[in-house]
């Protein structure tokens, strides 16, 4: 698993890059077949009081690519929030690939097959 870290109009510090590892730690738990994951931060300075976070993210995954972007006006609420829908995707994805409730035609009872035969 690659982890690409990269700040726009932002210094990534060591501290942000381990709160950011730990967080992604919670996602590989629940899906071990991620591939590579990009974060991207970014700081939109509208005024020097209303400072705005973005953090997105694209995760890499085996069949599909995941994209999750949020803001704050915190940069580790931000993250937080990120991890947060990051999860959420991630466990969807995961329940669509493991989802086997449908039964395949060879497998279904006799009765079926031979009254549809008939009609």
């Amino acid at each position: 698993m690659n982890i690409t870290i990269s700040g726009h109009h932002l210094e990534v510090t060591p501290a942000i890059r381990e709160h950011i590892s730990n967080k992604l730690e919670r996602i590989v738990r629940h899906f071990d077949q991620v591939i590579d994951i990009a974060v991207i931060l970014t700081v939109d300075k509208l005024k020097e009081k209303d400072k705005r976070h973005k953090v997105d993210i694209n995760l890499h995954v085996p069949g599909k690519d995941i994209h999750v972007e949020s803001m704050a006006h915190d940069l580790y609420a931000a993250i937080d929030l990120l991890i947060d829908k990051l999860d959420r995707q991630v466990i969807k994805h995961k329940d669509k690939i493991q989802d086997h409730k449908h039964e395949p035609m060879k497998y279904q009872p006799e009765q079926a097959v031979d009254s549809a035969a008939a009609a």
